[in-house]
Order: structure tokens, then C-alpha cells, then sequence
């Protein structure tokens, strides 16, 4: 089973991935509803991300294609992803984007996941050659911004679970926008994550739980090794995780892929692998747990990779983890 993300594995993904982006239906709304002037359809409320079953699949949709275009210019699907950028990615689909979070009842929508995701959209568009698709989406990237800001000083305690509200996992997508975007907000997200995780020691990794798809040690530990320097980092994950327990190393085994729940578990199979690999990246070259880690991400790349189009649960979104598994590494 490969690790590396060849040009064929690339194309497989961007197909994958084009075949649901703009898929409506079936469609999973995080919406508030005030009155009957609330009852829309999904492509009414979110111009640009209602396909994929839910808001987040769809943005996290776009990052995916986008990167991968970026990755291989002269990938099968590469006008496809350029035609539909320049349809979607336009200014009065922003705007519509940007009226439902302007709701009174949607302060709460898609925190901190979705928010995290579409900073890591915003951070790929940057990267690429022609500016237009990123300095369009620039005002909804700064909305969620504005709401990280607004949000993380009044969160006293650290959400953990491996489910969409994990505060660690949200912050390393948003740490890596502040690079280039917002000095304040990038100290602001250092100095929470220091306060919530700094002190951490011994974790005992109970997990997974049954319908996660993120690693809540691992997620937090990938958080640390975003913000912390080398030297650092090394000896607070040394006390973090002084021995590794078995079940960090050891891939979840999926019962049913067409339960949306428990197909969750693939996805914390190749969150782990993309974890896995940004610790050892961060660990000196002689740290014994460097080689541990490596071989951990390989093996559960390899539990999941073969499962991303089994059933729609996770056709609709697992590549996008794949691609991170394989593709993605701290700067």
C-alpha cells in the first residue's frame, strides 16, 4: 500500500471529490430556524458550499481539489476544477455566504471546524499562481477570523473530544492562515494553547471512542508541534506522552461504512497518519520515537486508504483526510 501521493492516487482523489462538490442532495443543515422565512433549501442559505452532505465536507471539498490542482497542474480534472472555481469562487456567492453567518441565530455555525477549514481553503487559494479565487473569498476567511478572535479568549477550557468540536484541531489550520494574515490573532491562538495544553503530562489516550475521527492526543500534540519551536516541543511531548500507549499505534477497525457515525473511524485512521507524521517531523532525527511514528502513519494510511469510496458516509469527505495523510506537513 503506498504513502506517497502519486499523480494516479491525485486524480482518483480530484474524481472522487468532483463527483460530490456540488451534489445537493442528500444534505445535513447545521441551521437555526427563527421563523418560516428560515425554510430554504441548501443551495439557497450557501451558495457556494451546499453539495458534499454537509457545509464543512464542502468547504474542506474545495481545499482538497484546490491543492491538488495546485500539486499537479497537468492533472485529468484540472480545467474541471478551474471552471468550477471560476463559477463558485465569485464575489456575489461570497456575499451570499457571508448573509447567513450575518444571522442573529448563526453565531454558533460550524465552530470551530468549519471555521477552521475554510482558513485552510483561504490559505491554499493564496498559494496559487493567479490571486482572483483567494481575494474573493478574502472577506469570509476574515469573518471566521474575526470569530476565532472573538471566540478563544472566552473559552476557558479546551474542547478534546475527536469530533468536530476539538478546539486542537480547528487552531492548527488556523495557525498556519496567521502566517500570512494576522500576527494578533496568530499570538492570541499561542497563548490559548499554551494555557489549555502546556502543562499536560501523561496522557493515557483512552480512545478511540466509537464515532470519532480525530485523535484527541495526538490532535493536541500535532497543535504543540505547530506553535512551539523544536527544541520545546520535544520535551513537552516527552512528558506528554512518555510511553505510547498501544492504542495510539494501532488502526481502528471500521464495522460498518454505511453507518455516517462509525465511518468516522476511517477518518481518525488517516487524521492519526497525518498526525503521526507532523510529530515525527518535529522530533530530532535520533528521537526513538521518530521511527514509531512513521511506521504508525503507514499503517493506518493503509487501513483506510483502500475505503474512501466504499459507501457515501465517506465518499463525501475521507479524501480530503487521505490527501492530508499523504500531503501535508508543518512549515
Amino acid at each position: 500500500m503506498t504513502t506517497a501521493l502519486t499523480p494516479a492516487l491525485a486524480s482518483s482523489f480530484a474524481a472522487m471529490t468532483l463527483g460530490h462538490l456540488g451534489r445537493q442532495w442528500p444534505y445535513k443543515l447545521d441551521h437555526v430556524m427563527t421563523g418560516p422565512e428560515d425554510v430554504r433549501a441548501p443551495i439557497d442559505l450557501h451558495p457556494i458550499f451546499h453539495g458534499s452532505f454537509d457545509w464543512h465536507s464542502c468547504v474542506h471539498g474545495w481545499w482538497q481539489v484546490m491543492r491538488l490542482l495546485r500539486r499537479f497542474p497537468a492533472l485529468a480534472q484540472a480545467e474541471d476544477i478551474r471552471a468550477r472555481a471560476d463559477a463558485m469562487l465569485v464575489p456575489d456567492k461570497v456575499a451570499g455566504e457571508l448573509a447567513y453567518l450575518a444571522r442573529p441565530a448563526s453565531g454558533g455555525f460550524e465552530r470551530p471546524y468549519g471555521w477552521g477549514w475554510l482558513l485552510a481553503l483561504h490559505d491554499e487559494l493564496i498559494r496559487h499562481d493567479q490571486d482572483r479565487w483567494a481575494r474573493t473569498l478574502a472577506p469570509l476567511a476574515e469573518a471566521f477570523a474575526s470569530r476565532f478572535a472573538a471566540y478563544l479568549p472566552k473559552l476557558t477550557y479546551p474542547i478534546r473530544v475527536g469530533t468536530h468540536f476539538n478546539s486542537g484541531f480547528a487552531l492548527i489550520h488556523a495557525h498556519r492562515w496567521t502566517r500570512r494574515h494576522d500576527p494578533a490573532l496568530r499570538a492570541l491562538i499561542e497563548t490559548r494553547a499554551l494555557d489549555w495544553f502546556g502543562e499536560d503530562r501523561g496522557c493515557q489516550a483512552w480512545e478511540p471512542g466509537g464515532d470519532e475521527f480525530l485523535s484527541p492526543a495526538l490532535t493536541e500534540a500535532h497543535l504543540m508541534r505547530e506553535i512551539l519551536p523544536p527544541d520545546r516541543f520535544t520535551d513537552w511531548f516527552d512528558a506528554f506522552l512518555p510511553t505510547i500507549p498501544q492504542t495510539l499505534l494501532t488502526p481502528a477497525f471500521v464495522s460498518d461504512r454505511s453507518d455516517g457515525k462509525i465511518a468516522h473511524l476511517d477518518g481518525l485512521n488517516l487524521s492519526r497518519a497525518w498526525s503521526w507524521r507532523a510529530i515525527a517531523y518535529g522530533l530530532p532525527a535520533d528521537h526513538p520515537v521518530r521511527s514509531t511514528a512513521a511506521d504508525a502513519a503507514a499503517r493506518h494510511v493503509a487501513a483506510a486508504l483502500p475505503h474512501l469510496g466504499d459507501d457515501y458516509m465517506g465518499e463525501h469527505w475521507l479524501a480530503s483526510f487521505a490527501l492530508l495523510a499523504l500531503d501535508d506537513l508543518p512549515e
